[in-house]
C-alpha cells in the first residue's frame, strides 16, 4: 500500500511517499511559498530532482501539484492518485481527541477549538484537510496527533495546579508534543540495543525543542505543556513564562493581549534574547564574535535543557540513555557539550573526541559513563506512516 505523509506549514507543504509495510521511501517533495506567484514545487525520486516555478494558490492545489508530479507518465512513480491508500498528517492538537483518528468533522471541529493554543499549527492543517477532503474524497485522511505519545504520562505529570474544574471542564492540562520524534527514538533505541526496558531522556532540539522522559517505550511526560509554546525556549518562542508578567507588559507596551502573545510566540526564544536571529548557527557565530546577548541566549537555552534533564533523571530514577536528535541535537557540538558538562558524578560523561566527530547514529559518551549518550537522526514521517497504516486497517 502507498501512504503519503504530509507536513504542513502556513505557506509550505512537504511530503514523503512510502510503500508500506516495507517502509520503502518512493519519493519526497513539496511546495514552498504557497499563495505566491512564484511557488516552488519539487519532487525527488531516487537521485533525480524535478522542480517548477508556478503559482500554487492553496494547500489543496499543492497536493494536486505533487500528485501530478508523482503520476507524470515520463518520470512519476504512480499510475494515478487511486494508488494512494491514505494520507497521514503530522497533526498537532485537538485536546482530548488524540492518537490517530481518521479525519472527519468531529476531528476538524476539535482542532478548530484548540487553534487558540496552537495558532501557528492548527489553522493551516485544518484548511489543508478540508481542501484535500473536497478534492480527493475517496482517499482517507489520518491525523497522527503529536500529543498521542504522551497519553501514557501519569496524571500527576499532566495536571496543572489550577482550579480543578478548569482541568475537567476545559481540558487545561499538559499534553506534550513532538510525539512522533520521541516515539521514533523510543522504538529505534529498543532496536539498536535489543532492550525494551530502557530509561531514556529524548532531547529533540531544533527550531522547536522539547525533552521527553521515556520508560519501557512509553512517555512519562515531556517539557511542552498545554501548547507548543511552553517548555524549553525555542528558536523564536519564549517557552516557560510567568503569566503574571503579562499585565505589566500590557500596561508598559500598550499592546493588547493578542499582541503580547504574538510577540511571545514569534519574537521570543533564541531570537528574542540574542537580538541576532532565530537560527542557533547565527547566534553561535555572534557569541563567538563577542556578542554578549547571543552568549546569554545560548546559556538560557542550555540552562533550561539542563534543568529539565535533572527533573527527568529524578522522574526516571536515573537514565540508561540520553539521546540528542533534531537539527540542533544532531549537529551542535557546543550544545551537546554544554548540556553534559560537569555531570560525571551523575554517571553522565561525554567523550569530547566522539562528540566532535559525531555524525548520524552513534554513541558519544565515554567508556566510563554509566548513562550512554547518543546522537540519533529522527524520522517522524515513518512513524506517521506506520500509524496511518494502523488507522486505516490495512
Amino acid at each position: 500500500m502507498k501512504v503519503l505523509v504530509v507536513n504542513i506549514g502556513s505557506t509550505s507543504f512537504k511530503y514523503r511517499l512510502y510503500d508500506m509495510p516495507s517502509e520503502t521511501l518512493l519519493a519526497r517533495g513539496g511546495v514552498e511559498r504557497i499563495g505566491e506567484e512564484k511557488s516552488r514545487s519539487y519532487v525527488i525520486l531516487g537521485d533525480q530532482t524535478e522542480e517548477r516555478i508556478a503559482p500554487v494558490p492553496d494547500h489543496g492545489a499543492a497536493l494536486a501539484s505533487c500528485i501530478a508530479q508523482l503520476t507524470d507518465p515520463s518520470s512519476g512513480c504512480l499510475k494515478d492518485a487511486s494508488e494512494i491508500t491514505a494520507i497521514g498528517f503530522k497533526a498537532v492538537h485537538a485536546g482530548d481527541i488524540s492518537g490517530t483518528p481518521v479525519v472527519d468533522e468531529r476531528v476538524l471541529a476539535a482542532m478548530e477549538n484548540y487553534s487558540i493554543v496552537a495558532p501557528a499549527h492548527n489553522p493551516p492543517y485544518i484548511r489543508a484537510m478540508r481542501q484535500l477532503r473536497e478534492r480527493f474524497p475517496k482517499i482517507p485522511l489520518v491525523a497522527a496527533f503529536e500529543t498521542g505519545f504522551h497519553q501514557t504520562a501519569p496524571e500527576a505529570y499532566r495536571t496543572y495546579a489550577i482550579p480543578y474544574e478548569w482541568t475537567t471542564k476545559f481540558g487545561i492540562r499538559r499534553y506534550g508534543f513532538h510525539g512522533a520524534s520521541h516515539r521514533f527514538i523510543a522504538h529505534r533505541m529498543a532496536e539498536v540495543t535489543g532492550r525494551n526496558d530502557l530509561r531514556i531522556i529524548s532531547c529533540h532540539l531544533g527550531g522547536s525543542s522539547s525533552l521527553c522522559a521515556i520508560e519501557k517505550g512509553k512517555s512519562l511526560g515531556a517539557t511542552m505543556g498545554m501548547s507548543p509554546q511552553t517548555g524549553l525556549p525555542n528558536n523564536n518562542r519564549a517557552g516557560d513564562f510567568d503569566p503574571f508578567a503579562i499585565p505589566l507588559i500590557l500596561r508598559e507596551t500598550g499592546l493588547d493581549l493578542d499582541g503580547v502573545l504574538a510577540r511571545l510566540s514569534s519574537d521570543g526564544g533564541l531570537k528574542g534574547v540574542s537580538g541576532v536571529g532565530a537560527d542557533l548557527r547565527d547566534v553561535e557565530t555572534a557569541a563567538d564574535a563577542g556578542n554578549a546577548q547571543a552568549k546569554l541566549a545560548i546559556d538560557v537555552f542550555v540552562g533550561s535543557i539542563r534543568d529539565y534533564l535533572g527533573a527527568f533523571l529524578v522522574r526516571l530514577r536515573g537514565a540508561d540513555a540520553i539521546v540528542f536528535t533534531g537539527g540542533i541535537g544532531e549537529n551542535s557540538i557546543r550544545i551537546r557539550s554544554a548540556v553534559c558538562e560537569g555531570l560525571s558524578e551523575l554517571g553522565i560523561e561525554l567523550d569530547n573526541a566522539k562528540n566532535k566527530a559525531a555524525k548520524g547514529e552513534m554513541i558519544i559518551s565515554s567508556d566510563a559513563s554509566r548513562t550512554k549518550i547518543w546522537t540519533m537522526p529522527t524520522n517522524e514521517e515513518i512513524v506517521v506512516a506506520r500509524q496511518t497504516v494502523e488507522a486505516v486497517g490495512s
